[in-house]
């Protein structure tokens, strides 16, 4: 894990590697690696508390859904002198609040406001919607919010985001519409790509294509740039709802201005294609993404054996069985799934029983 120096029959780390192997261990969220890693760090003679160390661990915590050793760790930096400040608040209010917790979080906000240069941000608030947002506590919500204008702390254009990106996919277009507008009246607050792109999701995913055309025109005259995650939403919303022309006009468009796909990109046409039973298409587009190095993963082979079996081609999917066994593509439970259900679709019960047995 580290290098050893050996002196004196004591074993001392060196201090650039230790710290390298648990900046690594924290990014790759191996939260119980990370913490032996932090142990044998603070029984180094060099070691010194770090309130930044501290903080990391305990974002790291609360991302992996251990809030109670977030709350030990927040401790032991009490313990070990480091300053707490609002920074530190915020990573354990997080921890909580990721988990659901929101007793604590909310008892920790109240003391975070009772504390000097302790007081809760705009980072603080906004950590804490999104929490509640995914968690569906809207009414928290509008209180937090409420809050923050008693406080004098203006909501941000990532706070806006959150809350229209939330309300579009919990489908509630009128929270999420009065959200943009009170976004368009801060000066300060300016629509960005990513409030774009999570206002066409929701219109577009819940089938209203026509708002979602008439946002789309909007942001466009605001002068934001849509970038290929706002084609690929556009290009789901097409494909679901049968709009090929449409479809093809974005993939067009992409190509013209030389937008390069990525693997959503193309999952997203190729299951299009193949629910439209166009599997001339859907089988150009495979071979396409194949010439650009572009590795399919399991839910590409899942649309291809969905758009073969839809077209009844049961020796399409045999050869594609054997392209998968001669390709390192690695399948899963879904793929294994996906092709019962295709055989069943098609009445192959002799290839269904073999992959059941």
């Amino acid at each position: 894990m580290a290098v050893i120096e050996k002196k004196k029959g004591s074993t001392r780390l060196f201090p650039g590697t230790v710290l390298e192997a648990l900046h690594e261990r924290i990014a790759a969220l191996r939260w119980e690696s990370a913490l032996k890693v932090f142990e044998l760090l603070r029984e180094q003679l060099w070691y010194r508390p770090n309130s930044a160390i501290y903080v990391k661990l305990i974002v790291m915590l609360g991302k992996c859904k251990q809030p109670e050793k977030a709350q030990s760790l927040f401790q032991a930096m009490i313990d070990e002198g480091c300053i707490v400040n609002q920074e530190s608040y915020t990573a354990l209010l997080s921890a909580y609040s990721r988990s659901g917790l929101f007793r604590k979080a909310f008892s920790l906000l109240d003391e975070m406001r009772s504390t000097p240069n302790c007081h809760p941000d705009v980072y603080t608030y906004s950590i804490l919607i999104k929490s509640c947002l995914h968690f569906h506590e809207f009414d928290k919500v509008q209180s937090l919010l409420s809050e923050m204008v008693s406080q004098g702390v203006k909501p941000n254009t990532v706070t806006y985001n959150t809350l229209i990106d939330a309300y579009g996919k919990a489908k509630r277009f009128v929270d999420m519409e009065s959200t943009l507008v009170e976004m368009l009246r801060q000066r300060e607050c300016k629509p960005d790509v990513w409030t774009m792109n999570s206002t066409l999701r929701a219109f577009g995913g819940s089938g209203q294509i026509e708002t979602m055309e008439k946002c789309y025109e909007k942001f466009l005259s605001a002068g934001i740039q849509p970038n290929i995650k706002t084609f690929n939403i556009l290009l789901d919303s097409y494909g679901k709802t049968g709009n090929y022309k449409k479809m093809s006009a974005v993939m067009e468009y992409m190509q013209k201005y030389h937008f390069s796909w990525s693997l959503v990109t193309y999952n997203i046409v190729i299951d299009a294609f193949g629910r439209a039973g166009d599997l001339n298409q859907m089988e150009f587009l495979f071979r396409l993404m194949q010439s650009e190095s572009i590795k399919p993963n399991c839910v590409t082979l899942c649309s291809l054996v969905r758009g073969y079996a839809q077209a009844g081609k049961a020796e399409k999917i045999r050869g594609l069985l054997r392209y998968i066994e001669s390709s390192d593509v690695t399948v899963d439970t879904v793929f294994f799934n996906c092709l019962v259900d295709a055989y069943g679709m098609m009445g192959c019960l002799a290839e269904m029983k073999e992959l059941t047995t």
